[in-house]
């Protein structure tokens, strides 16, 4: 059963217009952005910044648990897990 990764309408023109993306074999999320990376080259550099960490403004969530609450991209993943990519909103 792969890891299901839910993509957010900014960065579904890499995904080729796919909302939700499998990926297998992926022990962490770091794990799963490398691989995201190889299936669509660019959409890394839209999620980590320079020192390889996910952006500020991207929220990443397991199963509904923000990573960054968790072990960030160390989180470990499992069959059958949901991840989601959301884009912070900003309010004024």
């Amino acid at each position: 059963m792969p890891i299901k990764v839910r993509i957010p309408t900014p960065l579904r023109k890499i995904t080729k217009d796919k909302e939700v993306v499998e990926v297998e074999k992926c022990a962490t999320i770091g794990q799963i952005i490398e691989s995201l990376e190889k299936r669509f080259p660019g959409i890394k550099e839209r999620l980590c910044d320079e020192k390889g960490e996910v952006r500020r403004f991207i929220n990443v969530y397991l199963n509904d648990e923000d990573i960054r609450f968790l072990k960030s991209q160390e989180t470990g993943v499992k069959e059958g897990d949901e991840v989601s990519i959301v884009p912070a909103i900003a309010g004024g």
